[in-house]
Parts: structure tokens; sequence; C-alpha cells
């Protein structure tokens, strides 16, 4: 029999601030870090979205360490130095030095990339700078987190675009799971507010220039956001051997691939992995009181989802409580999956569920309970939360209130 998985600790960057405590006020407001890009960028069409506010990466780390950390892998040390800090432990110890590192990230070192280009086209330069390779590189992130954290077992990066953290964080429950660790720090960060990628997604033209409306009828497209989310998970032994706090339950996940269309979400695909997760879980679809939706805010992503959980949850899905806090941090690409994950972990810990913020107008197309503008005080004893990433890669994760 697998052994059961818990989580311990929580870290969050985002849009909203540089801890768990902002990004849990913001959510529980329902307050938007969605805001004109400044400064903005030339020639690009996107003009909005949710940055780290008010984030000077000399207050955390030294001249010399800078030299080899991108954007992205400073915001994944940043939450998960949080994260160990919220789990009680210190690094140094054993059990620390034990665990695994799995960060998942959807496009890695981009503002490197960027200023190699730079260097290289636009000002001329002969070479490149000599770490511009172990700097960018997509598990660049992980191997960070691994040497701040003085972590010595498995360390490793996932990239499945906006999945990237939820399997990052399967990655980790699997291994506890198995024997083969007892504790992971799980969790993915992104970066994507250079001019390369901007224009990149300019080109695929899904993005709003309005805000983030998930499920509303005048939706007109994802926003970009920034961040990273890192959990703590352990063993439930090793959780009880040293009296640590538990959130919440690891109890199951579903992992499927559309094998269709490289955009477009499907819908067998879809709910294939919301099935698998409850069956993997051992729960019945009348379990679930809530869902943290992946709820782009996308035309065809909003519907597509809205049916999914219809098919799945039957006359239920119109009694369980849903929402997007992508209205509320921008889509992190890979980063969003565990923010969200951080999210429904913190719903379930305090009993309120977080609004999908700027809703206006309903959607006949999209008519079940996305708990608008307002949070909600609600327990919840089972959710889920689910990630569809272009490629049509598909994770789903469902967390239990922890019962000895």
């Amino acid at each position: 029999m697998s052994r059961r998985v818990l989580i311990t600790g929580l870290g969050a960057v985002s849009g909203l601030g540089l801890d768990v405590r902002s990004f849990w006020d913001g959510l529980k407001a329902g307050r938007s870090a969605i805001k004109p890009l400044d400064p903005p960028m030339p020639d690009v069409k996107i003009s909005i979205g949710a940055k780290v506010p008010e984030f000077d990466p000399g207050d955390y780390f030294s001249e010399e360490e800078l030299t080899i950390l991108d954007r992205f892998s400073q915001l994944a040390v940043i939450a998960a130095h949080e994260a160990v800090d919220d789990a009680g432990l210190v690094c140094g110890e054993k059990m620390l030095t034990d665990a695994a590192a799995i960060v998942g990230s959807g496009c890695g070192g981009k503002h490197t990339d960027e200023a190699t280009y730079d260097q290289l086209y636009k000002k001329q330069k002969s070479r490149a700078h000599p770490l511009t390779i172990p700097k960018g590189m997509p598990s660049a992130a992980a191997s960070m987190v691994s040497y701040h954290l003085g972590i010595k077992g498995p360390a490793f990066a996932l990239a499945s675009a906006c999945a990237s953290g939820s399997h990052a964080i399967i990655q980790g429950m699997t291994m506890i799971q198995s024997g083969m660790i007892d504790m992971a720090i799980v969790g993915a960060s992104d970066a994507p507010f250079t001019y390369g990628l901007l224009k990149s997604w300019d080109a695929l033209r899904v993005a709003s220039n309005d805000t983030c409306r998930p499920f509303s009828k005048d939706r007109s497209g994802m926003v970009l956001g920034e961040g990273a989310g890192m959990l703590i998970l352990e063993s439930e032994q090793h959780a009880l051997d040293r009296g640590a706090r538990i959130y919440a339950e690891l109890a199951g996940c579903g992992m499927t691939s559309d094998a269709g269309h490289i955009t477009r979400p499907d819908i067998e695909g879809i709910t294939n992995a919301i099935t698998n997760a409850l069956h993997h879980a051992g729960l019945d679809a009348d379990q679930i009181d809530y869902i943290n939706a992946h709820g782009t805010a996308t035309p065809t992503n909003d519907v597509i989802e809205t049916e999914s959980i219809k098919q799945v949850f039957g006359k239920h899905a119109y009694e369980l409580a849903i929402s997007s806090t992508k209205s509320i941090h921008g889509h992190a690409l890979g980063a969003s999956s565990a923010l969200e994950l951080v999210a429904t972990t913190l719903a379930m810990h305090h009993e309120i569920i977080p609004p999908t913020a700027n809703f206006t107008v309903a959607d006949e197309a999209c008519d079940l309970d996305y708990v608008p503008n307002i949070a909600r005080k609600h327990k919840i004893d089972a959710a889920i939360s689910n990630s569809f990433a272009f490629g049509g890669l598909n994770a789903v994760i469902a967390l239990r209130r922890y019962y000895v």
C-alpha cells in the first residue's frame, strides 16, 4: 500500500507580493494584481500583466549570487525559503538535506536569453556571457533551490507548459508514495515578461488588454503573470514524527494527453484527467466541494472546461464551488499550477473559497457557480486543482482534509 502524502509548508511569490500572506490576503479580497506594464514594452500589443511588485533582487541575493540567478530562479529560491521556514525546517538538517527538489517551469530563463540576444545582435558583441547556459537552462531553478537549501537528494526540473507545476508536485508525491524519499520541495517558477516572449504571445492572439475575466461572457483572453509557488511534501509518518503542522493531504492525481490540437483543449482529455484524479484519490465525484479551475478567460477554454466539469460531476457540478484565481494573479505559465495548488491548500485550511475576480456578465455556456467577485466562507473537505497546458498536457491534483 502506498504511503499517504501531506502538505506541511507553503511558499508563494506572485503579482500580489513576495510571500504567502500577501498572496492569501489578495485572494481573499479578490484584489487583482493585473496592472499596466511599467515600463511598457515598445512595439508590443500586450500592455497589462501581473508582475511581482516592488521586487529588488539585491534585497535577497548578493551581487555574486545574482551573476548565476535568472529572474525565474530568484523567484523560485525566495518561495522555496518561505516554504521551508513555514514547515519549521532548518537548512542543514539531515531531513532537508535528504529531500528532493523538483521545480517546474514553462519557459525557463528567458531573461538570460533576452540579455544574450541583446548582447549579440543589438550591441554586436562577439561573445555571450560565460554563465549564459547554466543561468538560463530550464533546470537552473531546481539547481539553485537545491544549492540555497542544501538539498542533496534528487533534484531536477519538469517542463510541460502550464502544467509544469502540477507535474512537479505529482512527481514528488509519487516518489514519496513509493518510499524513495520522505520529503520533497516541489513547485514551479516562471518570469515571462521579456520582449521576445511578449511578442510571441502577441502572435498567438489569446491575450487580453482589458483584464482577466474567467467564465464571464465579456471575457477577452488571458493575462500573463509571473511568480513561483513551492510546497513541502512529506510522508505521513515523517510529518507526524516531527510534529509538523499539516495543511492537507495530497490525495491523488490524474494525468492525460489530448494527442490532438496543440493549443485547443479537448473535452475527452480533460474529463479523463479529472476522473483519473478522483479514482486515484479514492473520492466520489459528489465529495468534491471546490474546484480551482484552469480558467484562462479565453473564449474556448472556459466553455470546454465547464462542459468537462458537467460531464464528470453531473448534477453535482451545479452544487460545487468553482473559481479561477488567474483572475487575480494572472497566468504565470508553469508557475500558475503551483500557485493554484497553494491557493487551493489555503482555501481548505482557512475554509474560505477565493473568488473569480472581474466577473461581470453570466455566460449561458458557462452556467456553474464560479464564486463571482466575493470570497465565500465554506468548509472544504475535498478539492481538485485543474491544469490544462498547450500541447494537450493535462494534470489534475486532488486534495483532501487530513484526518488521522
